[in-house]
């Protein structure tokens, strides 16, 4: 069953008044505008729009940045 809630004072709140049997294993999923966005998420205005990069900088980038040895 799927129910919906709130946290309060750090706590998960059932918003029907659901009681649930002690112990029992739940999985909370957050939703909405306060999670945390991903790593992909944050960089997808710049994820694959660099252009005329070497075919080897992903193995290299330290040399191509650095200066150091390549791969």
């Amino acid at each position: 069953m799927t129910y919906t809630g709130h946290v309060k004072n750090g706590m998960v709140v059932l918003d029907d008044h659901v009681v649930l049997p002690e112990g029992l294993p739940v999985r909370v999923e957050a939703e909405g505008a306060g999670m945390p966005r991903s790593l992909a998420e944050r960089l997808r205005g710049v994820i694959g729009v660099s252009k005329g990069l070497p075919s080897d900088m992903a193995r290299n980038h330290d040399h191509y940045l650095h200066g150091g040895p390549r791969k």
